[in-house]
C-alpha cells in the first residue's frame, strides 16, 4: 500500500470520526438523515437529492464533489433505507 492510499484511509476515517461525534452529540441527525434518504432514494440522482437536503437542514455539511467518506456516508444511509423497506 502506497503512502499515499494510507494518507486517504486516515482522512476517510478522521472524516467520519467527525460526523459520527455530530450524530452523537446531536441525535435528531440521525433521523431527519433516514427520513431525507427515505424521500429521494428511488430518484436518479439520489446521492445529490439526499446530500443537499442534509446540508440544508442538519449541521451535516456534504460538499458538490462527495470525498469518499460522504459517498461511504451515503451509501450506508441508503442501505439502510433499503433493509428498512426490506421488513415491510
Amino acid at each position: 500500500m502506497s503512502v499515499a492510499e494510507i494518507k486517504n484511509k486516515e482522512r476517510v476515517i478522521n472524516e467520519l470520526m467527525g460526523f459520527i461525534r455530530k450524530v452523537l452529540v446531536e441525535p435528531e441527525i440521525c433521523e431527519k438523515a433516514l427520513e431525507i434518504a427515505r424521500k429521494h432514494i428511488n430518484e436518479e440522482n439520489a446521492d445529490v437529492l439526499i446530500a443537499d437536503e442534509l446540508s440544508a437542514n442538519t449541521n451535516v455539511k456534504i460538499p458538490i464533489e462527495h470525498s469518499d467518506a460522504d459517498a461511504l456516508f451515503l451509501y450506508i444511509l441508503k442501505e439502510v433505507v433499503k433493509d428498512e423497506q426490506a421488513l415491510y
